[in-house]
């Protein structure tokens, strides 16, 4: 550091021109009080480190992830932190709903508490409609017991498990008040600001590292060459793998370089005859989604009428828990062979290797949520009427009640063979192919074993397998509220036997597109299953009319009416408060406010993409002058 130009090194405080180095350079003394501040400074430090490395092993999975960040990269080590993150994600989640909810609900139940009309009198057509009488939970044999285990029907139908179990009770003195209702409404929206909260500065980042990149060739070329390599990697083959990984990547871009140009350079006849191909495979591709959401409605319609056929009538054992798997099925067969179908259909659509990849995620995620769209589009036709009130199913009851008595009960109980039965794939495909591929591969030297080779650890495919399994989560919590700790347990497992099949079975992926592209895209996956859970839950609280024979909400004309009905029992300031914050007065200055933030936060986005084109600019010239004093290296 450059001293004044007015101050000499002999007016420094506590100087000692006595004590000097070897070197004759003189080296000023600190203080008794310093030194001991230093010191002190030095522990806490240390302290600090020691208690960041004790946290770390406190971590959920924190060494495993790390092993598998070193020996298969980060792009695989990201499934798992996302898998971490929905497991924590999910049993917060439960732990909400069961302190609200589900212990309430059981306290209640032990003092004798009784239901009560607490959402306001409401004219009842026919007594009928008010008869829920599910399978009773005597003791029945084990086979059965498995199979209402698998189905979520029999003892399982009137448990804590299903929507129809919850009484519309309300305790109320002087000085304490408790609805179920309301508490269980208000469960049904704690996943949305725990999931806004957990995933915006997740991603803010993958948007700005993609902005800043800006798909550019030259810039990613920069950043494979100055921050392409990872430190962290353990071992030989993890090294290798890291290199390969490298190689291919500026084989990539290389390759799309080549195919601007080799697209640049079609006549306008190839160009038309390139576009009309595409044209003609992504009609194909739309016919086979087509056929997927026609088999998803079909058999979730066959399924459904089979299942009202034996209301009153003794199980068949196999051949029912099959008819009412028969949607579960005919979907994950849908997402295994329609996107398998469209990577054959890629190969001759000639796109670049990283369009190619986004082009088939985009393709899966249209067929898995729009199939799960499917079913419940299904659902609700039947359950209401096909929105037709003068129906003579509907007209009685508001709803289909002679098939479904308990309407949110049997979704519900499809949103929970759907998770369990994509569990039961993961193991069974696990045991019955992963292990034998991997046994076939490694102990017989044939060219055929030789040229399938161990499978690849595909972290897009995976990925939005979790994506659509939490969607799934999301849409049955409203009807299934302990679907979240079912899927906490299914996620532990989908854990270790990912991690099994991993290390045992995998080799990782050589192939895998731009780490900030795929980031950024799988939480924006992500978000759009949130939506459409919500538009599901939104729907089914304000519009469809609740089973008037069960659930907490048997004397509303809907869901959403126990708001209003609380609103007016709370205390006068506290409504003048609330519709204070409603009011002009208030939201207006809000709205001025944020829309100052927002136009801030657009300026200094704005300047810095200025500023990133600079750069860019600058490192093009700076290349073009490093190749004009050295042309041998082109």
């Amino acid at each position: 550091r450059r001293l004044p130009s007015q101050m000499s090194i002999h007016d420094l405080p506590h100087y000692n021109p006595s004590l000097s180095d070897s070197r004759g350079i003189q080296v000023p003394v600190l203080s008794k009080v310093e030194l001991w501040k230093q010191e002190k400074l030095k522990k806490l430090r240390k302290f600090q480190t020691q208690a960041r490395e004790f946290l770390y092993f406190l971590v959920l999975w924190g060494k495993t992830i790390q092993k598998i960040g070193g020996n298969f990269g980060g792009g695989v080590k990201s499934y798992f932190l996302f898998l971490r993150f929905l497991v924590v994600l999910n049993f917060l989640s439960f732990l909400l709903i069961a302190g609200f909810v589900i212990i309430p609900s059981l306290v209640f139940r032990q003092v004798g508490t009784s239901f009560m009309n607490s959402t306001g009198e409401v004219l009842v057509k026919s007594k009928i409609c008010t008869i829920y009488e599910p399978n009773p939970p005597g003791l029945v044999v084990f086979y059965n017991f498995f199979l209402d285990l698998l189905s979520g029907t029999g003892f399982m139908e009137y448990s804590f498990m299903f929507y129809g179990y919850y009484n519309n009770t309300m305790v109320g003195n002087s000085s304490f008040s408790y609805k179920i209702p309301l508490a269980y409404l208000f469960t049904a929206f704690r996943l949305t600001p725990s999931f806004l909260t957990g995933r915006s500065h997740s991603m803010g980042s993958a948007a700005r590292v993609a902005v800043a990149t800006g798909g550019s060739t030259v810039v990613n070329y920069s950043m494979i060459v100055f921050n392409g390599w990872n430190f962290g990697c353990l071992g030989e083959t993890a090294t290798k793998l890291k290199q390969k990984n490298l190689l291919y990547r500026l084989q990539v871009d290389l390759e799309e370089e080549s195919l601007k140009k080799r697209a640049a350079s079609l006549t306008l006849l190839k160009k038309f005859g390139l576009h009309s191909l595409r044209l003609l495979m992504a009609l194909l591709v739309l016919g086979l989604n087509i056929a997927a959401f026609y088999g998803i409605y079909y058999a979730t319609t066959y399924s459904q009428e089979q299942q009202n056929k034996r209301v009153n009538k003794e199980s068949d054992g196999v051949q029912d828990l099959f008819f009412e798997y028969l949607p579960s099925i005919v979907i994950s067969v849908a997402n295994f062979l329609v996107p398998l179908l469209c990577d054959q259909i890629a190969k001759v659509e000639h796109y670049s290797p990283s369009i190619t990849v986004i082009v088939a995620l985009l393709r899966a995620v249209v067929l898995r949520f729009v199939g799960l769209g499917v079913l419940l589009f299904t659902l609700w036709n039947q359950i209401t009427c096909t929105g037709n009130m003068d129906d003579a199913k509907c007209k009685e009851c508001s709803y289909n009640y002679a098939s479904y008595a308990c309407w949110e009960t049997r979704v519900g109980q499809e949103m929970y063979k759907l998770t369990l039965f994509d569990l039961l794939i993961n193991i069974a495909v696990l045991v019955l192919v992963e292990f034998p591929r991997r046994m076939v591969v490694d102990n017989w030297s044939s060219k055929v074993s030789q040229m399938v080779g161990r499978q690849e650890f595909v972290v897009s495919s995976n990925v939005l397998g979790l994506v659509y399994s939490q969607t799934v989560v999301w849409t049955g919590a409203l009807f299934c509220p302990l679907l979240p700790l079912i899927n906490t347990v299914k996620f532990v497992i989908l854990f270790y036997c990912k991690k099994i099949t991993l290390f045992s079975n995998c080799r990782p992926p050589q192939k895998t597109f731009r780490s900030t592209t795929s980031a950024f895209f799988f939480l924006v996956v992500l978000l759009l299953g949130w939506m459409l859970a919500s538009v599901v839950m939104i729907y089914s609280i304000a519009v469809i009319h609740p089973s008037r024979g069960c659930g907490p909400f048997r004397f509303s004309d809907n869901m959403w009416s126990i708001i209003p009905t609380s609103f007016y029992n709370l205390s006068a300031a506290t409504q003048e408060f609330l519709f204070f914050i409603g009011s002009q007065a208030f939201t207006i200055p809000l709205f001025s406010l944020s829309g100052l933030v927002m136009c801030y936060v657009i300026a200094l986005f704005s300047i810095y993409g200025k500023s990133v084109g600079l750069l860019r600019l600058h490192i093009g010239h700076e290349l073009t002058r490093f190749f004009s004093i050295f042309p041998f290296l082109l």
